[in-house]
């Protein structure tokens, strides 16, 4: 790597921000000799910049020696960030590669079949005249020739020890703060009738513990090599039996990964099985911490490391919790070039929305969030609701309120296209979301303002969860919710002339505040020390729908009585 050059490779005509002293803070942290590098970047900081920057330090093959790695990859968990990374005209050099399910056989007659379920894989011995127009492995050859080759993470980690994707000499990750929990996610093994096909001929026993579990992967993993041998015997398979045999050898993979890990006595790695109280019930077996899955599938796919976010808020912690050496990693801060008063905090809590409280608060909420939308009779708002239970629950409460016409919603299927719509959409529209605190970009007219209805604890249902509470490690539970929250702050207010207003509906956000203060980024506290409580007009439903014309009232009208509710696949359309 030589870092000395980090600033010829930064890709845009100027700087903004804090962006040029970001790149010599940066360089110095890599010529200190420190492998990683934690860039702590505030949004707005421009951080696909900077890390383009970074990457164009790599060797390149003009200047390694026959045994030295060159080139770089780029990669983030968030499929939406790899979505802008591709349409930046900034960052046109960053070659892109997908899975292979998001790319179309060429093969006349399958022109509407993925690549993973298309003849190559369905019928043996078959041979692809146009495997060099095939537009993945076409993408995937290129990819590997590249300077810089950007992928998700996940993508990122399936092809680890891969002769196409094979060790590099810098890797720059984006959205990095999540990586340990991306990983845990990555390496959890589901055993249910959705990843077994044959579950129905396993008598699941009841797993008292992680021994128990073993042995009932190793019944699982012969049944699973079985009914893979059956696959392979067959002349041709279906779409659907192609999908069936990935899954069962992925599965097998992860259950031998498994066992030798559980049973390797200097492993890091702490294992978890979750098993409802029921016959026949799905088994999931969790790993906390996983060092060991992360070395193989990150720490060995690179010389030198960056890993970008704004919530990495404690080194030491995310290094213990992803396996590095806090000792040769370095923290570079970003400051941030919002001006403060632009993002306000405002407390509007009504109680706590704890599972025992939620009842009693959730109708406060709602008749606050109508308040809001009379403040901003004009504005469209986003309103976080942690989970689709109080998403539906908010839903109701706001259509008996009769301020419905304004309101939208989305499902797990239908996320996607209801943001898309919601976002294309010209009235000042309430989107009610879940699970849309990270990667989404509202800048300007968008979004200019916001509610957080509950403060997001991880779910201590959760057998890790459970796990790390159990053993003190509460500054985590805190510094995770935290985390959340800075990122949810961070969706409306996205350049220096931006503004949006955030409104904190739980009261255990206040709480969460004192509890992780000391993790807290200055440029955020900053935010916190400003909280104020919003001088909000009263509660008038119909001031709150001031903002929509008389017809769109109308047609929402029309449209709930032709539909029922408010998901009608002809709602965009009527509204």
């Amino acid at each position: 790597m030589y870092p000395a050059r980090i600033t010829d490779e930064f890709p845009a005509p100027s700087y903004r921000g804090n962006q040029k002293q970001a790149l010599a803070d940066i360089r110095a942290a890599f010529e200190s000799g420190k492998d990683v590098v934690l860039v702590r970047a505030p949004t707005g900081s421009g951080k696909s910049l900077l890390a383009r920057a970074i990457a164009g330090c790599a060797r390149t093959a003009g200047e390694a020696a026959p045994e030295q790695v060159v080139d770089a990859y780029y990669t983030t968990p968030q499929v939406s960030q790899l979505d802008d990374v591709a349409e930046d005209a900034l960052l046109e050099d960053l070659c892109v590669i997908r899975g292979k399910n998001n790319y179309d056989c060429i093969l006349p007659g399958e022109t509407d079949t993925p690549v993973n379920q298309a003849p190559c894989v369905r019928e043996r011995k078959f041979d692809c005249q146009v495997k060099h127009r095939c537009p993945y492995f076409s993408d995937r050859a290129i990819a590997s020739n590249r300077r810089i080759a950007a992928m998700t993470l996940a993508y990122f980690m399936q092809t680890a020890g891969s002769d196409v994707f094979g060790k590099r000499d810098v890797v720059v990750i984006d959205e990095a703060h999540g990586l340990g929990e991306w990983a845990e996610m990555y390496a959890t093994i589901d055993l249910s009738p959705e990843t077994i096909p044959m579950w129905n001929d396993i008598d699941v026993p009841d797993i008292g513990g992680l021994d128990e579990a073993v042995t009932f992967t190793e019944r699982v993993e012969h049944l699973a090599e079985r009914r893979v041998k059956e696959l392979r015997n067959k002349a041709e398979l279906t779409g659907d039996e192609v999908a069936e045999r990935d899954s069962l050898n992925t599965l097998r993979q992860d259950l031998g990964w498994f066992r030798e890990d559980y049973t390797d006595t200097e492993s890091a790695t702490t294992w978890v099985v979750d098993q409802a109280d029921s016959e026949n019930a799905p088994v999931t077996i969790k790993p906390m911490n996983p060092e060991r899955y992360l070395k193989h599938t990150v720490w060995d796919r690179g010389n030198r490391f960056a890993l970008l976010s704004a919530t990495i808020l404690n080194k030491e912690a995310f290094c213990a919790n992803v396996g590095l050496d806090p000792g040769n990693v370095a923290l570079v801060e970003v400051g941030h070039t919002f001006p403060v008063e632009n993002r306000p905090l405002y407390d509007v809590a009504q109680g706590k929305m704890t599972f025992e409280h939620r009842d009693d608060t959730l109708p406060d909420i709602a008749r606050t969030i109508v308040r809001i939308m009379a403040h901003h009779p004009d504005e469209k708002g986003l309103v976080h609701c942690h989970s689709y239970a109080i998403q539906e629950q908010l839903k109701e409460l706001l259509d008996d309120f009769g301020v419905g016409a304004r309101v939208r919603t989305h499902d797990k299927e239908g996320r996607d296209g209801a943001l898309a719509a919601w976002k294309r959409s010209d009235n000042p529209d309430v989107f009610l979301s879940v699970k849309m605190e990270e990667a989404l970009d509202l800048e300007g007219d968008l979004c200019r303002w916001q509610v957080l209805c509950k403060a997001p604890y991880p779910n201590t249902r959760d057998s890790r969860v459970a796990r790390r509470l159990e053993d003190d490690q509460w500054g985590w539970y805190y510094r995770t919710a935290l985390r959340t929250v800075i990122q949810a702050c961070g969706r409306v207010v996205r350049a220096p002339d931006d503004y949006g207003a955030t409104y904190l509906a739980d009261s255990s956000l206040l709480d969460l505040f004192e509890r992780a203060d000391h993790d807290m980024p200055d440029w955020f506290r900053a935010q916190v020390d400003r909280l104020s409580q919003p001088d909000l007009p009263r509660f008038a439903p119909d001031q709150a729908l001031s903002g929509l014309s008389s017809g769109t009232k109308r047609r929402h009208d029309r449209s709930r009585s032709r539909s029922g509710d408010g998901n009608h696949p002809l709602s965009d359309v009527w509204d």
